[in-house]
């Protein structure tokens, strides 16, 4: 694991200036006293997550609001990255619900904070290949048993009828853009860049998109969390990082291009037009308008009529959320 701290040797006072400049600084941050920590923690997958730009591009927000050291972890696998929180390693960080669903049934000390955007994933198929119920008896590409992929195929193919224990084969792969383009699997759901790299080469087409097909596109993609003991020793601190992440999730819709580009500068962008047609392709506008908790509840139930989990969505809301945050910047951060 690594730990990419971006030392840049500017004064804090022209880093808030900066970061000011860009959305604006609401007067109420002004009143609050500083932030219990100064040092803030999430990770970063570098080259393959485009989708979470808001988080990237929040360094000098981040400085403005009080943190003068921002560090980036880096796992070595998915799977380190999912203890990242559980063992200390992080204090906020970003996931697709379902995941985070995961993360709480296995004990996981976490708190929901907020919702980050709608709908960057598409599953792909192959052209012969036309409904998701047309997904019986085909290889569907995943990363790993019991991965996101898995996880929300198994939920997207049993909304419209298809028992994916009996009907569908599973291959594992880390690379399945490029099993799908030689036809050794069927589909597989893909997540940022991979649309657009299919697109670019031709490659498939997509038989659901999240960011508008039904009921994918009523509820986000990937919501924030912070560690339970962050979240609850340094109640500050917590809103001060999210403020300055969903002030970052409005420069992705006001100004894409900037926060295409910090991201690239700072090595954590697949490129600058993929990241920047990530950002214009998904819906990252809608934080204050969609509900958390709907998001909550939705997986929460189909995942347990699955068997995936057996935590209710009442249990999850009642211990493992803290709207209070999210709903105070909803009236100071007004459009």
């Amino acid at each position: 694991m690594q730990i990419i701290q971006n030392r840049r040797g500017f004064l804090a006072g022209a880093a808030a200036a900066g970061a000011s400049g860009l959305l604006g600084a609401p007067k109420p941050a002004w009143a609050e006293p500083p932030p219990e920590v100064t040092r803030i923690r999430t990770s970063v997958y570098p080259k393959v997550s485009d989708c979470v730009t808001p988080f990237y591009a929040a360094e000098e927000l981040l400085r403005a609001e009080g943190f003068t050291e921002v560090e980036f972890v880096q796992p070595a696998s998915d799977a380190e990255g999912l203890r990242l929180v559980a063992d200390g390693q992080v204090d906020i960080e970003s996931y697709d619900a379902p995941i985070i669903l995961q993360l709480i049934e296995s004990g996981t000390p976490l708190k929901v904070l907020a919702g980050l955007h709608v709908g960057c994933i598409e599953l792909l198929a192959g052209l012969h290949v036309t409904s998701v119920k047309d997904l019986r008896g085909r290889r569907v590409g995943i990363n790993q048993l019991n991965g996101l992929g898995h996880v929300l195929l198994r939920l997207m193919a049993a909304n419209v009828g298809v028992d994916t224990d009996r009907d569908i084969e599973w291959v594992e792969t880390s690379n399945a853009l490029e099993l799908l383009a030689e036809g050794k699997i069927d589909a597989f759901l893909a997540t940022p860049p991979d649309p657009l790299i299919a697109r670019d080469r031709k490659i498939g087409h997509p038989i659901l998109v999240a960011a508008t097909d039904r009921p994918w596109s009523q509820y986000f993609c990937c919501l924030i969390y912070g560690s339970a003991d962050f979240v609850s020793q340094y109640p500050v601190a917590a809103k001060r990082a999210l403020r300055a992440l969903l002030k970052s999730v409005d420069l992705c819709v006001s100004d894409p291009q900037a926060a295409a580009r910090r991201s690239v500068e700072k090595g954590f962008a697949s490129s600058y037009d993929y990241a920047l047609r990530t950002l214009t392709e998904a819906r990252y506008g809608v934080w204050r308008e969609y509900d958390p908790a709907d998001t909550l509840t939705f997986y929460a139930l189909r995942m347990k009529e699955l068997g995936m989990i057996t935590t209710s969505p009442n249990e999850v809301l009642a211990a493992n959320t803290d709207w209070r945050f999210v709903d105070e910047l909803k009236r100071e951060l007004k459009t």
